[in-house]
């Protein structure tokens, strides 16, 4: 049985609500929110063929009930939880009374969107018309609990179409993205380009041979993944060993180094939670960066029923990677009992539990514990089957290892190198699926060019006790933001950040903020770029599935944000008469899923997106 969420009939209501007590039914049947999956996940093809079966919806679903819990029980498709309920309600007669009171207020909310949603002929006309239908959504009993911050101007007359607590801090999520990338186009421009670069002591001999180590220095290049070459995920590594093998090179007597000593500080953003950092999303930043420093993971049911679960890894076995199973195939029509456990800084992922025998199979997307090792035994290999060998082992220096003795590249010679493509086309890879790894690679990156240019100093809050000490890269990059919104114009009182992705529950911002940001990139010159990579309501990125068939459709470009209980859009789109606006809207503070937050924050900008009239 699958349930469609959008068409939730009473009894369905009724059966749910028996069940769970809740006065929220839409997105009952999802563990949790697919939205919130999506900001956090890259959208990209298959890494390469071993991985062909990765189903990128299978896996939103089933990371979703993975995601905090390391030992929670789930389902292969969404509609199992109703089943579920409709037991529970068989055996819960004596509550049907009262829940049936809940379902009449659910079902409202079930219609909530048709309510608000713009049919032909009912667009607003008038600013007051506008702020009416706003103002109706907003007044919602199913938001009585949230906070909900909202701001629209017209970018062509400054006017000020709505606003409701406008000025109030609250919790981005991934808008947090926006002032991130903007601030790296302004500073860096959008044809900045990362380079990743082999050093050696020594030239190699007429023979080939390279005296001394082979160091591969790296600048924290987000390009070095599948999702940059159409889900090749060793493409990118094949390019730099087949140039290090294009300059001579046949074997290094000395040692593969891996050198990430760029990027300074600790590998993870400021304040994020424990249970983020084993998934894809809360990946380590490593200035030595491979496939989003993240693996894929393969577990399918035995062949028979007793038997061990097949795990497997891609887009390839690594040495320094290992997979503990502890799993079992029990029989046809059973429930699913998986887990999937990394200990903080460990390499050895722990899968446990059972999967039937007609399961189609879990996919889940790993972070890696010093990815910087990962990057180095994958170009190892590449190098290998590239005729190149190496004598000595495999090293990592970080900013640790190299406090007391950093490495000079001016006193070495630069075998081969690899550039990115320009910051624009990365840009988009990072707005439009929400990559919050991408984000921190720009936030350091920025940092460090910026301190490298001795445009930044040590540090600019004199309260802080990183007075007169050196400042993390991540906490430059934040200094070189903070500048930036200053030229911009914007209130500083109205942004908080301690980290560039949003992933951080610590980062606030006002409505006002992300307003003020969006119009000062409209008049700047990286104007194209900025909006080129926001996702595009209802064809791609996190906004791919979203205000289809409305006014919206390819109209609004806005960046999405979703944190347990958050929920945000801030954008641009030109109204039915041709004029320009631009919004901000932040939910925060609603427990519920995020279909609920979604369905009034659409709501509102389908309404500016159909708005007939003139600012």
């Amino acid at each position: 049985m699958k349930l469609n969420k959008e068409r939730v009939s009473p009894l369905i209501c009724f059966l749910l609500l028996c069940s769970f007590g809740s006065g929220v039914v839409v997105n009952v049947c999802a563990q949790q929110s697919q939205e919130q999956q999506r900001e956090r996940r890259v959208i990209y093809t298959t890494r390469n063929a071993s991985a062909s079966l990765y189903d990128a919806s299978a896996c939103q679903r089933n990371a979703s009930a993975f995601r905090y819990n390391a030992f929670a029980s789930t389902r292969d498709t969404p509609a199992s939880p109703c089943d579920a309920s409709a037991t529970a309600y068989n055996a819960s007669a004596s509550t049907r009374n009262t829940s049936a009171i809940k379902c009449n207020a659910s079902a409202m909310a079930c219609d909530a969107s048709a309510m608000a949603r713009v049919v032909p002929g009912n667009a607003p006309q008038t600013v007051e018309d506008l702020r009416a239908r706003i103002r109706q959504i907003l007044s919602n009993p199913q938001l009585a609990p949230a906070f909900v911050g909202v701001k629209a101007v017209s970018l062509d007359t400054g006017r000020t179409l709505f606003e409701e607590n406008a000025g109030k801090l609250l919790v981005p999520a991934s808008n947090m993205k926006m002032y991130t990338v903007a601030a790296a186009l302004d500073r860096l421009t959008p044809e900045y380009r990362w380079t990743t670069s082999v050093y050696a002591a020594n030239r190699p001999d007429a023979s080939g041979i390279l005296r001394g180590d082979l160091i591969v220095y790296g600048r924290g290049d987000p390009s070095i993944a599948a999702s940059f070459n159409d889900g090749d995920s060793t493409k990118a590594i094949d390019e730099l060993a087949e140039r290090i093998a294009a300059a001579g090179v046949r074997r290094v007597e000395g040692a593969l180094v891996g050198d990430e000593s760029y990027f300074t500080g600790p590998p993870f953003g400021a304040s994020w939670e424990w249970d983020d950092l084993q998934w894809y999303y809360g990946a380590e930043v490593s200035a030595l960066t491979v496939n989003d420093n993240s693996i894929d993971l393969f577990v399918k049911p035995g062949v028979s029923v007793g038997s061990t679960c097949a795990i497997t890894m891609g887009p390839a076995a690594l040495p320094h990677i290992t997979i503990s199973n502890r799993t079992t195939t029990t029989p046809r029509g059973t429930r699913r009992e998986l887990s999937v456990y990394r200990a903080l800084g460990e390499n050895t992922i722990e899968v446990g539990g059972s999967l039937p025998l007609d399961d189609r199979g879990y996919t889940g997307e790993i972070a890696v514990a010093r990815p910087a090792q990962m990057f180095i035994d994958l170009l190892r290999a590449s190098l290998l089957r590239h005729g190149v060998t190496i004598a000595g082992q495999s090293r990592i220096f970080d900013a640790r290892a190299r406090r007391d003795a950093p490495l000079d590249t001016s006193r070495l010679i630069e075998i081969a190198r690899r550039q990115s493509p320009p910051l624009s086309f990365i840009a988009a890879k990072t707005l439009k699926p929400s990559q919050n790894l991408y984000t921190e690679l720009i936030l350091r990156s920025l940092g460090e060019q910026q301190r490298r240019l001795s445009i930044i100093p040590a540090s600019t809050d004199a309260r802080s006790p990183q007075t007169n000490a050196k400042l993390t890269s991540a906490e430059a990059g934040i200094e070189v933001v903070k500048t930036f919104l200053r030229n911009a114009g914007a209130n500083a009182a109205g942004i908080v950040m301690v980290d560039g992705s949003g992933l951080s529950r610590h980062d606030f911002v006002t409505a006002n903020a992300s307003v003020e940001l969006l119009t000062y990139i409209s008049q700047r010159p990286y104007s194209s770029a900025f909006r080129d990579a926001l996702p595009i309501a209802g064809v791609d990125g996190t906004l791919a599935n979203r205000m289809k068939g409305t006014a919206a459709t390819g109209n609004v470009r806005a960046k999405t944000g979703t944190v347990e209980a958050v929920s945000s859009l801030s954008g641009y789109a030109t109204s039915a008469a041709g004029e320009r606006l631009v919004f901000s809207i932040m939910v925060n503070n609603y427990p519920g899923g995020a279909d609920i937050r979604r369905t009034y924050i659409d709501a509102i900008a389908e309404l500016l997106a159909s708005f007939s009239g003139k600012s």
